[in-house]
């Protein structure tokens, strides 16, 4: 793999858990806690490197805790 494919990988999983971690601190100030997110490096069909913040499973009522919580924000 060239250096710069390498470099780009390494940039996008960076990106993807500066993202996570945004994402679980408004979560946190929110009171929601998402315990099994992640991020998973992934490689497209023509071998481009990305990565994704997947955000797991979780219970019922936390589920209802987030939408409660962007029903929220989207209500400003």
């Amino acid at each position: 793999m060239s250096d710069w494919r390498t470099a780009n990988k390494l940039r996008e999983a960076e990106e993807a858990e500066e993202a996570r971690e945004a994402l679980r601190a408004a979560l946190r100030r929110a009171g929601i806690q998402l315990p099994s997110m992640d991020v998973r490096p992934t490689t497209r069909a023509d071998g481009a490197g990305y990565a994704l913040v997947s955000l797991g499973d979780c219970a019922p009522v936390v589920a209802r805790d987030l939408a409660a919580a962007i029903e929220r924000g989207a209500a400003r």
